[in-house]
């Protein structure tokens, strides 16, 4: 048996681009696409629930997030409770900055009910994938979206991309169970 050829990450091109112009590229920062003049047939249904959905602002507002901001918040990052509420104080470029959900709903229009879930079970993910005809391992722990229907391959997509921070390959159940 031959062995398996090994995969490698696509190398990016080197130039003299400052790390912040190289991190502020699209291809770092993720942003959907919703067809709006509705030409793809196949995803009409699903972009417009997109559109018209709360998250729209969260997935197609374009905003540079440079890297090495995120490491410096997340070096000088502390988990505080202000009023009974945690949120997260670090600093960028010596000033404070603070993060709570309140404050991520407010700039991201999410309209978000304080008393809201903040999860689901995963019994209602696996309802849920079942009803949306997933032909895949749904007790399995990851959840493979090439055994989704079109539409919901393309959600997932565009949550994964959008809004996850990190980018792979597999979905974990519990990541889409937040969702």
């Amino acid at each position: 048996m031959a062995p398996k050829a090994q995969k490698r990450k696509p190398t990016t091109k080197k130039t003299n681009k400052m790390e912040e112009e190289i991190m502020s590229e699209p291809r770092h920062n993720m942003v959907a696409y919703l067809d709006p003049e509705g030409k793809l047939d196949a995803y009409k249904e699903i972009t417009q629930w997109l559109r018209e959905s709360r998250i729209n602002k969260a997935i197609t507002l374009s905003t540079p997030v440079y890297k090495p901001l995120i490491k410096e918040i997340w070096n000088s990052a502390n988990v505080i409770k202000v009023d009974g509420k945690e949120l997260i104080q670090g600093q960028v470029n010596k000033l404070n900055v603070d993060v709570s959900p309140d404050i991520l709903n407010s700039v991201l229009e999410l309209q978000d009910d304080g008393n809201a879930p903040d999860s689901i079970p995963i019994m209602c993910t696996r309802g849920c994938l079942l009803r949306m005809k997933c032909t895949g391992d749904i007790f399995a722990g990851q959840i493979n979206k090439a055994k989704l229907p079109l539409q919901y391959k393309f959600l997932l997509h565009v949550l994964i991309q959008c809004l996850s921070e990190s980018r792979a390959g597999y979905d974990m159940a519990g990541m889409i169970s937040l969702v």
